[in-house]
């Protein structure tokens, strides 16, 4: 954990974890760990960038990408976020339970009365996408006692081709919607598409898409006190996609979502994964490790077990291909990855014994390997590798000292 670490606490326990005989194993095979000093930073670098009248949505969804949703969402309350993003009810439970009184914007399309009613209760704000959906829950909303107006937020399709009604029957549904009782509208938005791309060129067309259906929504005098369209790669990318409110989600998480945005801010990872070697030994040239022998040593060699395998998060393909940090060394991993472990050289490596750290994730000394790293190789993207590890990992909270840097970046604005 390092001399300049302390753990916080830790985060969203399993049930059998919560038996006190067993808590001293909670480190004893692998963990996650989260820098809520590096969580604060990050929310402060975004919130920076942005004018003083434009709002930062944490979003928080898939347990804030794996690294703890109550948590994650606390901090950045603290450090500057005023909005939560989650993507489905039982999300904006948990945060609601948790005693987080910020306003929620539940992303997924809910149709369900059930639903609906569990989101009036908790004053959970739905995101609309056809007018059936609005119409239901308004009468949701007028068979409950005493149901205030819940706050909707219209969402347009301007191009993802995911959720969201037709960007050019904006004023047809803003106009129906707004007639429904119970209901008042907060927000107007929609999602970019390719805000990670450098060509910008699908990202204006959606950008015009989504002027033109303000334009017709004000001429109506149907306009929202809200509009958002900008996901962390086009908070970054420009400011005039900034609206009234940005979403942002890896960002905050201290990752870029693309190689040319990197550097825009001084965003610092809040995740490192870690693991203990539980068993070390010696084999012979020729010796075939782990299942189907896709390894076989061309030499004697050491190895490492380490207790972290796919059922745990590490992808089934990094086999043979990535490396971790042992004392600060870089060590190949061996053979296929098992379901509860793997296998490094560490043939390389001095006074080594069982029980010593492996960073599969992180900073060891002055190396550090990161999402991105591995995404590359499993040819998928750093949001998967953060959402990938499962919750027998329990996720320590530990403050750790980010590193300075020198310079004023200067405002995107």
């Amino acid at each position: 954990m390092g001399p300049n670490s302390r753990v916080v606490k830790e985060l969203g326990m399993l049930s059998w974890e919560q038996t006190p005989s067993l808590q001293p194993m909670r480190c004893c095979r692998a963990w996650v760990e989260i820098n809520p000093l590096a969580l604060r930073h990050n929310v402060q670098q975004i919130k920076a960038q942005l004018r003083p009248s434009t709002d930062l949505m944490a979003v928080v969804k898939a347990d804030a990408y794996g690294h703890g949703a109550v948590t994650v969402a606390q901090v950045a309350l603290s450090a500057g976020a005023t909005w939560l993003g989650v993507a489905t009810v039982p999300e904006g439970m948990e945060l609601r339970v948790a005693g987080i009184q910020a306003p929620i914007l539940v992303m997924g399309a809910v149709n369900s009365a059930e639903e609906m009613e569990a989101m009036a209760h908790w004053r959970l704000q739905p995101t609309l996408v056809m007018p059936k959906q609005a119409l239901v829950f308004s009468e949701v909303l007028s068979s409950l006692v005493a149901a205030r107006p819940a706050s909707v937020h219209l969402k347009l399709d301007t191009g993802m081709s995911r959720l969201g009604f037709p960007w050019s029957g904006a004023v047809e549904f803003g106009r129906f919607v707004r007639q429904l009782p119970h209901l008042r509208i907060a927000s107007l938005y929609s999602h970019l598409a390719t805000a990670d791309s450098p060509d910008a060129g699908i990202m204006e067309q959606q950008r015009q898409r989504f002027a033109a259906a303000i334009g017709q929504l004000r001429a109506e005098q149907l306009l929202p006190p809200r509009l958002h369209l900008a996901n962390t790669a086009a908070s970054l990318a420009d400011p005039t996609l900034h609206y009234d409110m940005v979403r942002v989600g890896l960002g905050l998480y201290g990752l870029y979502p693309a190689p040319h945005l990197q550097g825009r801010l001084n965003l610092q990872p809040v995740m490192q994964v870690k693991a203990r070697i539980t068993h070390l030994k010696e084999i012979a040239a020729g010796s075939g490790i782990s299942y189907g022998h896709q390894f076989v040593a061309d030499r004697p060699m050491r190895l490492g077990v380490v207790g972290i395998g796919y059922a745990d998060g590490v992808p089934r393909s990094l086999s043979n291909r990535f490396q971790v940090l042992v004392k600060g060394q870089r060590v190949q991993q061996v053979g296929a990855i098992t379901m509860d472990q793997l296998m490094i050289d560490v043939t390389s490596v001095s006074s080594l014994r069982e029980g010593d750290v492996v960073t599969l994730l992180g900073r060891d000394g002055d190396q550090q390997i990161t999402p991105d790293d591995w995404a590359v190789i499993a040819n998928t993207i750093s949001w998967e590798i953060l959402c990938g590890f499962k919750h027998r990992l329990p996720r320590i909270a530990i403050e750790q000292d980010i590193p300075k840097t020198s310079s004023t970046l200067p405002r995107l604005n």
